[in-house]
């Protein structure tokens, strides 16, 4: 996925609420299944790089505030 495609934080977050929705409620097949399980993955992984980026951002704020 490249930087243009990544969804937002709250977009990725709303996605794989319906990733999980539509998981939790069955009804699927195991091809559809899997497939919504990779989906979930990847938003999962993109809803972490936002937090750690936001996690860096903060922790560079304050290691430069310290320093001030």
């Amino acid at each position: 996925m490249s930087e243009q495609d990544r969804p937002s934080y709250e977009e990725a977050r709303e996605q794989l609420i319906e990733v999980v929705r539509q998981l939790e409620s069955g009804g699927t097949d195991l091809e559809e299944s899997l497939a919504l399980w990779e989906r979930g993955e990847q938003l999962a992984r993109v809803c972490q790089e936002w937090l750690d980026g936001a996690r860096k951002r903060l922790d560079d704020v304050i290691a430069e505030h310290k320093r001030e």
